[in-house]
């Protein structure tokens, strides 16, 4: 009779773990066949909704819209003598100091002296880049950046002009031969910064998009 329990005991721990070990293979199984329905496509997750949303992740969601650059030459409504005052006006507000030898008032000329924007013992290459396309493959060692501004106000008619705004973006290297300025291709940026300030001076408000200037 001993036996026949000790026997009996057995099997039933036998059948206990082989059913055990049965049911935990089933949830993969399952885990498969909930994952593999049709409804799944590259927006879906299908039926399986341990695993973010219906319609997956959306990484675009409440960025800021990219701000596109201004027209150059950008239409301008006003007088050319007063779009010119205007030029003065801003290039004094963004510490840009007027070159009278290189500038043409008579011909809708306007030039700055050169702006050092940076400078330091040993400046990044994505500081320079800011403004300019600087090449990646150079071995120069940047120390200062600068640019020069140049406008110009071609008159369409008595009460609008074309503003051209151009930049002329420098690198400095410093080396075993002494300080070398280097020109690079600009980006546009420092351009139409001073097109959007330009046409917050003349209009009064911002440009379409652009918020609204600081005080200097």
């Amino acid at each position: 009779m001993k036996k026949t329990a000790v026997a009996a005991l057995i099997i039933f721990i036998v059948s206990l773990t082989a059913f055990s070990q049965q049911s935990k293979g089933e949830d993969p199984q399952r885990e498969r066949v909930r994952d593999n329905s049709s409804e799944k496509t590259a927006a879906k997750n299908g039926n399986k909704r341990d695993v973010g949303t219906g319609r997956g992740m959306d990484w675009g969601k409440g960025k800021s819209p990219r701000v596109l650059p201004l027209d150059n030459p950008y239409r301008l409504a006003g007088r050319r003598d007063v779009i010119l005052k205007a030029v003065a006006d801003v290039m004094r507000d963004r510490k840009l100091i007027l070159d009278e030898a290189a500038s043409k008032p008579a011909e809708g000329i306007l030039v700055s002296q050169p702006y050092r924007f940076i400078k330091g013992a040993v400046v990044s290459q994505s500081e320079l880049g800011r403004y300019a396309d600087v090449p990646s493959s150079t071995t120069r060692g940047w120390t200062q950046g600068r640019y020069t501004i140049t406008v110009e106000v071609q008159p369409i008619d008595g009460s609008n002009a074309n503003v051209s705004v151009n930049a002329k973006i420098e690198g400095r290297s410093d080396g075993a031969t002494g300080a070398e300025w280097a020109t690079l291709p600009s980006l546009g940026v420092a351009e139409d910064e001073f097109l959007a300030a330009l046409i917050e001076k003349v209009t009064g408000s911002a440009p379409p998009g652009r918020a609204l200037s600081p005080e200097p």
